[in-house]
């Protein structure tokens, strides 16, 4: 049973960064496309980022490209979120989510982590 289990959010300034993680267990690396959506107050869930499990490609959503940055380890257990620049429209619930497949489609997501809370504010 895959499990994912997100830290690293909290309250943070505009212009400030944080690192969100996703700490994954029970799946085999190489068959999941792993990546990190968010829901702000009001509005539907989104993606945000993702790796490719066919090519190991990097998505980004337009909104955060040349901020937020995806990353994981040597073993790939654990898939990295770095945000830089946050803007207040950052705001939202982050959640990692895996799939067996080669992209991130929240419809097809399988397994999700219970999300981390990111606050851009002053």
């Amino acid at each position: 049973q895959v499990q994912l289990v997100e830290s690293g959010g909290g309250l943070v300034q505009p212009g400030g960064s944080l690192r969100l993680s996703c700490a994954g267990s029970g799946f085999t690396r190489d068959e999941y496309a792993i990546g990190w959506f968010r829901q702000a107050p009001g509005k539907e869930r989104e993606r945000v980022s993702c790796f490719s499990s066919t090519d190991n490609a990097r998505y980004y959503a337009d909104s955060v490209k040349g901020r937020f940055t995806i990353s994981r380890n040597s073993t790939k257990n654990t898939v990295y979120l770095q945000m830089n620049s946050l803007k207040p429209e950052d705001t939202a619930v982050y959640y990692c989510a895996a799939v067996v497949g080669s992209y991130c489609v929240e419809r097809d997501m399988t397994s999700w982590g219970k999300g981390t809370l990111v606050t851009v504010s002053r």
